[in-house]
C-alpha cells in the first residue's frame, strides 16, 4: 500500500492579490478586467457597455462559468434565442459546460458582471461558435485590463 503523501511534499503556489477599479474608458463593448487565475480557476470582471456582450450563441467544450451581476442588467439567452434569465444586481447563473448560450447588456447603463471560470483537468477546452456575431462585434475582442497587484 502506497502512503499518502504528507502536506510537506505539497508545492505552494504564489497566490495572486487584486485590486479591482472599473476601467474609465475603453474602445471595444465589452473590457475584461483580470483579478487573477490558478492553472484550474479564473476570475474577471466584465465591463458591458448598453447592447454589447458575448452577443452570439456559443459553447465551451470544458470551462464551467459562474457569472454575478455587479451593477446593471444582463440578459441569458439560449438556443433560438430563449431567454435563460434575466438578472440585475446580485443575481446571476451558473453555466456548466457544453451549454449553448449567449448574454447581453439590457439595462439602461453600462453592466458590470463577476465572472469566475473552472476548466475540467481532463476535457480539452474550446470555444464553439454555433451563430456568428450579431453586427459588428466579434466576440473574441474586448479591451483587456489587469487588476493583480504585482
Amino acid at each position: 500500500m502506497e502512503s499518502p503523501k504528507s502536506s510537506a511534499s505539497v508545492q505552494p503556489k504564489n497566490s495572486q492579490y487584486f485590486n479591482y477599479n472599473r476601467p474609465k474608458a475603453f474602445n471595444t463593448g465589452k473590457a475584461v478586467v483580470n483579478l487573477g487565475r490558478s492553472d484550474h480557476l479564473r476570475g474577471a470582471v466584465q465591463v458591458i457597455k448598453k447592447g454589447a456582450g458575448d452577443n452570439n450563441l456559443h459553447i465551451h467544450t470544458g470551462m464551467d462559468g459562474f457569472y454575478m451581476v455587479l451593477k446593471g442588467e444582463v440578459t441569458f439567452y439560449g438556443p433560438a434565442n430563449d431567454v435563460i434569465g434575466i438578472f440585475g444586481a446580485n443575481q446571476g447563473l451558473t453555466m456548466p459546460h457544453g451549454n449553448a448560450y449567449w448574454f447581453a447588456n439590457t439595462g439602461e447603463d453600462d453592466a458590470e458582471i463577476l465572472q469566475v471560470v473552472a476548466w475540467a483537468p481532463d476535457i480539452e477546452d474550446k470555444r464553439i461558435d454555433l451563430d456568428p456575431p450579431k453586427g459588428d462585434v466579434a466576440p473574441e475582442i474586448s479591451d483587456k485590463f489587469d487588476a493583480r497587484v504585482r
